[in-house]
């Protein structure tokens, strides 16, 4: 009998463990967070195309100050924002797993989706991300590569399977890190969402050219 018992509570034990690693968050991206990211491209796409359709060459280039953007810069900032952006979540994939993750990132969606879109707290564009630094593009260039890039975004959006929350890196805002792979890509259309506003607010400023 002594030994039955012991055979059993081995047994107990063993199906506690294994029921422990069965209950183990997924590391894929639920259904609802991806239906989430998409309808943030979307939305954010949608806003984008609205705000610089019909932008003349003059408007494109009118600079509220010298030390602040223009449309098409605001522009190229958020094309390559994107770039940067997607990369770092490829980044984070060809690491290794960390077993930690959701601790070090299941907050920071959360963060993310409140901190971001907030134009009310102004941040310096890191350098890799300033538009200055790179050639001038016509709303039309700008337009084609943004498409481009939306497209690939949505696409791995809707069809991964990767173990994307269980991948992790750093980025160029250090009270983000470290991000998943998951919130790298969130982090695109949230990012692009706030700087919809800066071009609104382009848009609005007084001495913006009529046309």
């Amino acid at each position: 009998m002594r030994l039955f018992a012991i055979c059993s509570a081995v047994v107990a034990v063993v199906a506690m463990l294994g029921s422990s690693t069965q209950a183990a968050p997924d590391p894929r991206i639920t259904d609802a967070e991806r239906a989430s990211l998409i309808a943030y491209l979307d939305r954010s796409a949608k806003e984008f195309e609205a705000l610089v359709d019909g932008v003349s060459d003059a408007q494109w280039a009118w600079k509220p100050t010298p030390e602040r953007w223009s449309v098409g810069e605001v522009a190229r900032h958020i094309l390559i924002s994107e770039d940067y952006l997607f990369e770092q979540a490829m980044v984070a994939m060809r690491g290794p797993a960390d077993a930690d993750w959701e601790a070090k990132t299941g907050p920071k969606t959360a963060l993310m989706e409140r901190v971001l879109p907030d134009r009310s707290r102004k941040v310096q564009a890191p350098e890799p991300l300033n538009p200055l630094g790179t050639s001038p593009m016509t709303r039309e260039q700008v337009l084609s590569a943004f498409r481009e890039r939306r497209a690939r975004t949505r696409q791995f959006a809707e069809t991964t399977q990767l173990p994307l929350r269980e991948h992790l890196t750093k980025g160029l805002f250090p009270v983000f890190d470290p991000l998943n792979a998951y919130q790298f890509v969130l982090y695109i259309p949230l990012h692009n969402i706030r700087h919809n506003q800066q071009l609104a607010e382009v848009k609005a400023t007084p001495g913006y050219p009529s046309r």
